[in-house]
């Protein structure tokens, strides 16, 4: 008797075939929304503390906001007119400026040599490398006092120093641009070992082959430096002009306690080194304690810092395509 087979395939049960579609939705969830999961904390942090003080900020500045008052009326743009034709914020800019150029254009410039001399082979270079980088941990309060003390006007080594070459006392306190190099020479001695790591970091990343083809085409040390490790370093240059940038144009610190009595928040008699952050604090909270004219100055300051920052990596950009062309010929 024949046996009649049945060709039909089996049947599956659907919990079977359920289950892997399941897991195959979980995973395409997964992999689209989960990275935006694992930044949301730093977007959330970003919102409470830097999103929503601008958007405060700029609202207080559109009121007469008094800090010892319970009425703040609403005046619009009126603190940003009475700023823009404020000569102390003016003259408050113009020190802020003066003071972050003397200050960072040779710190760059002496954080790049020195992270090119501790790249090469040096005897103890991890010594070297921590070394530098001890006047940034150092207490700004401290490094401030003996700075104060190096530009002493009558028994400061500066000045000393100075008459050993004939060059007579200088009063760095009384003396505007004299305030202006000794407050850049305190932030370029704590701050330049600190760039120097980044830009050795970003020189250690760079292959070696590069500069072992040079060497055998029979390029200098100095050829090497200006045609490979510059180039190649171009976005880390760029990071750190713009940090330089906002850190710059928000000193506070150095020049507040470079000055010294019982008003040092103008910045001297006559307000030699007073920095926009300064006359800031200066009208937002004691003595003026105008809180809505102290906002408005603090979003002229941001805008201040972008504008600065673009014109800084613009020009970066200039150089760096000039830069290509000479060495592409």
């Amino acid at each position: 008797m024949a046996v009649q087979l049945d060709a039909r395939p089996p049947v599956r049960p659907a919990h079977r075939t359920a289950q892997p579609s399941r897991l195959i939705r979980l995973s395409r969830f997964d992999t689209k929304y989960s990275p935006y999961l694992y930044i949301a904390p730093f977007f959330l942090l970003f919102g409470v503390f830097g999103v929503y003080p601008l958007i405060y900020t700029f609202w207080v500045s559109l009121h007469d906001w008094d800090l010892l008052g319970a009425e703040h009326p609403y005046i619009g743009f009126e603190n940003y007119s009475q700023l823009l034709a404020d000569p102390d914020f003016w003259h408050s800019v113009v020190n802020t400026l003066g003071i972050f150029v003397i200050s960072t254009v040779p710190q760059l410039l002496a954080a790049l040599w020195l992270a090119n001399l501790l790249n090469r082979q040096l005897r103890a270079r991890t010594t070297w490398r921590m070394a530098v980088l001890i006047p940034n941990v150092t207490s700004t309060a401290a490094v401030a006092i003996v700075f104060a003390v190096l530009f002493g006007r009558e028994f400061g080594m500066i000045n000393w120093l100075l008459d050993h070459i004939g060059i007579g006392a200088i009063d760095w306190k009384a003396n505007r641009f004299a305030s202006w190099v000794a407050i850049s020479t305190m932030v370029d001695w704590r701050w330049t070992g600190y760039n120097a790591l980044i830009f050795l970091a970003a020189m250690q990343a760079i292959p070696r082959d590069l500069y072992e083809s040079a060497s055998i085409d029979g390029a200098s040390r100095s050829r090497q430096f200006w045609s490979i490790t510059v180039p190649l370093l171009k976005p880390t240059i760029v990071f750190a002009v713009i940090i330089s940038t906002i850190g710059g144009l928000q000193l506070f610190t150095e020049p507040r306690l470079f000055n010294s009595g019982t008003n040092a928040i103008r910045g001297g008699p006559l307000r030699e080194s007073q920095t926009v952050t300064m006359y800031m604090f200066e009208n937002a909270f004691a003595p003026h304690y105008n809180f809505g004219y102290g906002s408005a100055i603090a979003w002229l300051l941001f805008a201040l810092i972008a504008v600065v920052a673009a014109i800084n990596v613009l020009l970066l950009r200039r150089l760096g395509g000039g830069a290509r062309k000479e060495g592409s010929r």
